[in-house]
């Protein structure tokens, strides 16, 4: 089989390609994509070149994390019925064309216990459940370590609020130094850093992935306070230690999303608590995918873009 996918063919050079397609097994499924949503984050970095260096790193490559779409085939000891909606988290099944992380194509073959079922009324909302799950995760859905002060009113920032306030918390404060992303918000304040005089933050999330933050987030905590790194850093981070040793300062990494968080976000969704609403600002065809990753990276006022790949599976 072949299939059609976005290729980072090196870094800064995107196009939309035919790529081979590993025959499926016994325990894949085989999936025609919907939907695949862009990271602004970790995607930025593919195609910049400066993603350190992981397990499956190298050009080229198929980006995309956050897939969705329904289910064409499934191997003899799978249990997933032929038309099922399924959130795909990526894939690895294009040959000699790397997968990291393997959404962006037109039809996957993937392992089965790699997919969750979604509820196919999500649409195009339930590329988010990746997002969802990586905010989730930080805290575990605990009350107690719901943060008080998010850095960064994109995508992440208002979804860890959004659980926040789901979780029962009086309602963070958000920073956002850019205006045009401030509104949206509901059950919480976003405001501009600077105008910001709060000095006793018992939990701070930065999902900024600002590598020279943390002077500044230390400088706003209680004593005992904590600060969560939940974005992704391409450079090295440090902290002048004598305002941290005067706080007892405490950095904790939230490291990426399992299976438990997946699947407890995907409850709260399907039973209406958590809205994936209004997060989704720009859409494209998938034949437009070049352009639409330029959109997705240079634009401010994209939050997520999201590609459609309908009626491209057999191309």
């Amino acid at each position: 089989m072949e299939t059609l996918a976005v290729v980072l063919e090196r870094p800064e050079q995107l196009v939309l390609s035919r790529v081979g397609l590993s025959p499926p097994g016994e325990k894949d499924i085989v999936v025609d994509v919907e939907w695949s949503g862009i990271s602004a984050g970790t995607e930025r970095l593919l195609w910049s070149g400066r993603m350190p260096h992981f397990p499956g790193m190298g050009y080229p490559l198929v980006p995309g994390y956050e897939s969705v779409g329904r289910v064409v085939a499934a191997g003899e000891k799978t249990e997933l019925d032929v038309g099922t909606s399924v959130f795909v988290p990526g894939a690895s099944c294009f040959g000699e064309v790397r997968g990291l992380f393997g959404g962006a194509a037109a039809r996957l073959v993937v392992p089965e216990e790699r997919v969750v079922s979604v509820p196919g009324e999500l649409h195009e909302r339930a590329t988010l459940l990746a997002l969802a799950a990586t905010a989730y995760h930080v805290t575990g859905g605990q009350p107690e370590r719901q943060p008080d002060l998010i850095v960064g009113h994109g995508v992440l920032g208002r979804l860890l609020a959004r659980l926040a306030v789901l979780q029962g918390h009086a309602g963070p404060t958000v920073w956002e130094t850019n205006s045009a992303r401030r509104p949206g918000a509901t059950g919480y304040e976003v405001v501009d850093p600077a105008e910001d005089g709060c000095r006793d933050y018992r939990t701070i999330h930065d999902v900024s992935g600002d590598a020279t933050i943390l002077d500044s987030l230390i400088a706003r905590l209680a004593p005992g306070g904590e600060v969560v790194l939940a974005g992704f850093y391409s450079d090295p981070l440090s902290f002048a230690f004598p305002p941290a040793f005067m706080r007892e300062a405490a950095v904790r990494v939230a490291a990426q999303w399992r299976p438990s968080d997946l699947l407890a976000v995907r409850r709260l969704v399907e039973t209406g608590a958590l809205s994936l609403d209004g997060l989704i600002t720009h859409r494209q065809q998938a034949t437009a995918a070049p352009a639409a990753y330029r959109t997705a990276f240079d634009d401010p006022a994209c939050l997520k873009m999201v590609l459609s790949w309908r009626n491209l599976g057999d191309s």
